[in-house]
């Protein structure tokens, strides 16, 4: 009998993990779709900015304010992973950090390489592994804002105008439905034209003046990059934790029929063993 109590306690177990999945899935669900929203709604304007704002670099030059354009010899790479603060969302921080991993390793080895984390499980991750972190936002997914993500913008690109960096890279996981994300090595700075074609990039007019479209409409421009990819980010982490929980609770609810099954027949034997018992202690007193 101890046998099946132990069973039963497990059945017991199982149930109440399901449960809790299942709340978190729902919870997860209902966050999603206000995440998603926000996403959607903001990445046609970003990415149309985004056009605009590599259209405009390639028709500045150096002196015209190219200081977020020109390219310098890498020599310090400042990198930003974007993970979550919390787990149980399957691999979707394991990812951001693997490639972190992958982009030292492959593309700026022996590079100066900072970290600047957005999310408490990459923070820890750096930190412990004794990378040079000059910053950490944990906090940020708390009060998710145009003007807080601004404020990290603001500080990055402090560093690369003073030459602290020589370029930044964001790593993200870029949403694309409940089940899937892209993850993400996104230029940040120096901004890049994908165009070369300098004819196009001069037929710009200048209204009013180049000195007053740089200092206004680039920096918002990658402020708007960043809010962006953390928006997609958020987004991202529902979606896996969604999934995640909703595996976890197919698997839990399998684990518990399996489980009854052996529950019932262990039951059935052990009733079977004490009938068996009464009709040979039967048979013995008749004898």
């Amino acid at each position: 009998m101890a046998n099946l109590k132990e069973i039963r306690s497990r059945i017991t177990s199982v149930g109440s993990t399901m449960q809790i999945t299942s709340a978190m899935k729902m919870v997860s669900a209902a966050k999603l779709k206000r995440a998603q929203d926000a996403i959607v709604k903001m990445r046609p304007y970003a990415n149309k900015l985004t056009e605009l704002l590599e259209s405009l670099s390639a028709s500045l030059d150096s002196s015209d304010g190219g200081v977020y354009s020109t390219k310098r010899e890498i020599s310090k790479v400042l990198i930003v992973p974007i993970t979550s603060n919390r787990g149980l969302c399957g691999g979707f921080n394991a990812y951001i950090i693997k490639r972190v991993y992958a982009l030292i390793n492959d593309h700026y080895k022996n590079k100066e390489i900072s970290i600047l984390s957005i999310g408490k499980k990459s923070s820890e991750h750096f930190l412990k592994n004794n990378f040079n972190i000059i910053g950490s936002h944990d906090e940020l997914f708390n009060d998710l804002t145009f003007e807080n993500v601004s404020s990290i913008a603001d500080v990055i690109m402090k560093k690369y105008r003073e030459g602290n960096f020589d370029k930044v890279v964001l790593v993200y996981n870029q949403f694309k439905n409940a089940a899937t994300q892209i993850i993400m090595s996104e230029n940040f700075l120096p901004i890049q034209s994908e165009s070369n074609d300098t004819e196009a990039a001069g037929d710009y007019l200048f209204e009013p003046t180049r000195e007053e479209i740089v200092e206004e409409l680039i920096p918002k421009s990658l402020k708007t990059q960043m809010f962006k990819a953390i928006l997609d980010s958020h987004a991202a982490e529902h979606g896996a934790r969604m999934t995640a929980m909703h595996k976890a609770t197919d698997n839990a609810s399998e684990l518990k029929k399996e489980l009854t099954l052996t529950y019932n027949k262990a039951r059935q034997a052990a009733i079977t063993g004490e009938i068996l018992e009464i009709v040979g202690g039967a048979e013995a007193l008749n004898g």
